[in-house]
C-alpha cells in the first residue's frame, strides 16, 4: 500500500477520533482532476449515541425515539440502528462509598457479580445486547415506553444509510416527588470533554452527572467543579472508573464540601470516551436534563426561552486564561435589545463561574440569549447556559438549555407531538430561510415540508408543521436554504395538575456528513 492510501485512511481514522461518534470510510478513487485540496463530502458510515438511565422514581414513564432523516445518499445498503440496555447494571456511585465497606461487604459484592455472569452466560451471549429499540428505514421513527425506575441506560449505534443525522430523544414524564416534571433530552454521542454551566451544589439541589461508557473497555473521568471564586475543593472527582458498557451517576455534592448555587462542571476522560450529561432536581420546581455546552467560542446563543418564562438565570464560564466582559441580548420576535437586566457588561474572570439574573426578560415572546464581547472587550471564548422557569409558587417548573451552535446544514429533534410542541429559530445576524420537514409518524401519517424566513436578529416561535393524518410522534429537521446562520431549540409543554412542565432541546448540526480530503492513486510502486 503506497504512501497516499496509507494518509488518507489516517486522515478518516481522525476524523472519526474527532467528531467522537461518527466514523467515514475512504472514498472510491476519484477523478484525475482532483487534488488533494479538493476535500469531499461524504455521509458518515456509523454513529453512537447514549442514553442515560431515565429516573430513580417509580412514577416516571419514558419515550424513547429514534430516528434518521430521509434523504442521504452515498451510505451505502442496509445498515441498522439500535438502542440496546447497558451490559452492565446502573450503579449510584460516590467515589467514597467502596472505602466505607468492610471485607464482607466486598465479598459479598463479588459473590453477586459472580452470579449476575453466571446467569448472563446462562442466558447466552447475545442476550443482554438484545435491542430495546430498532430503526427499520429512514424518515420514519420509532418509539418504545418505559415505565418505573428500572429503566436502564442505552447504548446505542447506527451504521450505513441511517447513520447520518441519527437521533434519539428520551422523554420522561414523573408526576410527583422532588423530580416531577417533563424531562426531555437528546441522546448524547461519546465524547473525551464536556463542559457543564448551570449546574449546582446547592442544599436545593440533587445534581448528577451521568457518565456512561459504549466501548468494551473501561473508561476513566475526571469530574472538576468550578464556584464563582473558583475551583472547588475536591478529594474525589478525579479517576473515577466507569466500567465497559455501562453507565455510572454521580452525585455533585458528594465531590465537595461547598455549597454553590451556581456551578460549572468540567467532564473529561484520562482513558477512554464516554457521554455526559447531568440530571438537575429542584426541591420547588422539579428537574431536567441540562446538555453540555457547545464548545467554548467568544460568542454564544442560547435559543429557545419560552415567552411565558416567569425567571431566567444566565450562568457563564471562561475556561482559557483571559477574562470576559460580555454585552448580554436578547433576539425576541421584533428583533434584539439589551434588556434592563443586562445594562451593563458581564464579567467573567478567567476559572470562575458568573451568573446573571434576567427576570420575565421575555416578556411574552419567546426568544434567545446573545453573548459576545462588549464593547472595546477582548474574544475570550466562554461557555454558558441558562436556567429557565415557568409558573408561579407551586406551580413551577424548570429546564435548562445549553449554548448551542448554528445549524450548518441540518438538524434533527425527535418526539414531537400534535399538540405542545414549538418551534423557535434565531438568525442572530443576517435573515435566514429555513426549510422544516415534518416527518412521518411513528404510527402513520404523510411528511410534510414548510419554509420559514427568519428576519435579521429576531427570533422566530412556531407552532411546527404536522404531519397528515399522524399516529404517534414525530421528527422535525430543519434546513438553512439560504441567509445568515440560524440557531434552534424545540419545546415541550404539557400541564399537569396546574403544574406548566416543560422541556427544551437544542438542535445543534447533526455532523451527518465530513470533508474526507480527495486523492488520486498511484498504484505503480505495487507493480
Amino acid at each position: 500500500m503506497n504512501r497516499t492510501t496509507l494518509s488518507l485512511i489516517a486522515v478518516a481514522t481522525a476524523l472519526a477520533a474527532v467528531t467522537g461518534f461518527a466514523a467515514v470510510s475512504a472514498p472510491d478513487p476519484v477523478d484525475s482532476t482532483a487534488t488533494a485540496k479538493t476535500p469531499a463530502r461524504l455521509p458518515v458510515e456509523r454513529s453512537s449515541l447514549l442514553c442515560p438511565a431515565p429516573s430513580t422514581s417509580e412514577l416516571a414513564e419514558t419515550v424513547y425515539t429514534s430516528f434518521t432523516p430521509a434523504g442521504t445518499t452515498g451510505a451505502g445498503t442496509g445498515g441498522a440502528a439500535e438502542l440496546a440496555p447497558s451490559a452492565a447494571p446502573l450503579t449510584d456511585t460516590d467515589p467514597a462509598d467502596d472505602e466505607k465497606k468492610t471485607d464482607e461487604d466486598k465479598a459479598k459484592d463479588d459473590e453477586a457479580k459472580d452470579d449476575e455472569a453466571k446467569a448472563s452466560a446462562a442466558d447466552g451471549a447475545d442476550a443482554k445486547a438484545k435491542p430495546f429499540l430498532a430503526l427499520k428505514e429512514p424518515g420514519k421513527p420509532v418509539s418504545g415506553t418505559k415505565k418505573g425506575a428500572d429503566a436502564p441506560a442505552l447504548v446505542g449505534a447506527a451504521t450505513g444509510p441511517l447513520a447520518p443525522g441519527w437521533t434519539a430523544q428520551q422523554t420522561t414524564t414523573v408526576t410527583a416527588g422532588d423530580s416531577r416534571g417533563l424531562l426531555g433530552m437528546t441522546c448524547t454521542a461519546p465524547g473525551t470533554d464536556f463542559w457543564f454551566p448551570g449546574a449546582s451544589t446547592d442544599k436545593s439541589r440533587q445534581d448528577y452527572v451521568h457518565l456512561t461508557n459504549p466501548d468494551d473497555t473501561a473508561a476513566v473521568a475526571d469530574i472538576a467543579l468550578f464556584g464563582k471564586e473558583g475551583t472547588l475543593k475536591s478529594d474525589t472527582g478525579e479517576g473515577i472508573p466507569v466500567p465497559a458498557r455501562s453507565s455510572v451517576p454521580v452525585l455533585l455534592s458528594t465531590l465537595t464540601g461547598e455549597a454553590e448555587p451556581n456551578v460549572t462542571v468540567h467532564v473529561s476522560t484520562r482513558t477512554g470516551r464516554v457521554g455526559a450529561v447531568v440530571n438537575a432536581t429542584e426541591e420547588k420546581t422539579g428537574g431536567d436534563w441540562l446538555a453540555a455546552s457547545a464548545d467554548a467560542a467568544p460568542r454564544a446563543v442560547l435559543p429557545g426561552i419560552p415567552g411565558d418564562a416567569t425567571s431566567v438565570r444566565l450562568v457563564v464560564f471562561a475556561p482559557g486564561e483571559d477574562d470576559a466582559e460580555l454585552k448580554v441580548q436578547l433576539a425576541g420576535k421584533s428583533g434584539t435589545i439589551v434588556p434592563s437586566s443586562a445594562a451593563e457588561p458581564l464579567n467573567v474572570k478567567s476559572g470562575m463561574t458568573a451568573s446573571l439574573d434576567l427576570g420575565d426578560v421575555t416578556k411574552g415572546e419567546a426568544g434567545a440569549v446573545r453573548i459576545g464581547p462588549a464593547e472595546g472587550g477582548r474574544e475570550t471564548p466562554v461557555v454558558a447556559a441558562l436556567r429557565v422557569v415557568r409558573g408561579k409558587g407551586d406551580n413551577q417548573e424548570v429546564a435548562f438549555i445549553p449554548a448551542t451552535g448554528p445549524v450548518t446544514e441540518r438538524a434533527t429533534v425527535a418526539d414531537n407531538r400534535a399538540k405542545g410542541s414549538t418551534l423557535t429559530l434565531t438568525a442572530p445576524e443576517k435573515s435566514a430561510k429555513v426549510k422544516v420537514t415534518a416527518s412521518a409518524g411513528s404510527g402513520g401519517g404523510e411528511q410534510v415540508v414548510k419554509t420559514y424566513t427568519v428576519k435579521g436578529g429576531t427570533t422566530l416561535a412556531v407552532t411546527p408543521p404536522v404531519p397528515a393524518g399522524l399516529k404517534g410522534s414525530y421528527a422535525l429537521t430543519v434546513e438553512p436554504e439560504s441567509g445568515g446562520p440560524v440557531h434552534a431549540a424545540r419545546a415541550l409543554a404539557v400541564t399537569q395538575d396546574g403544574v406548566p412542565m416543560f422541556t427544551v432541546q437544542t438542535l445543534p448540526d447533526d455532523r451527518g456528513m465530513v470533508s474526507v480530503p480527495a486523492t488520486k492513486e498511484d498504484l505503480s510502486v505495487l507493480k
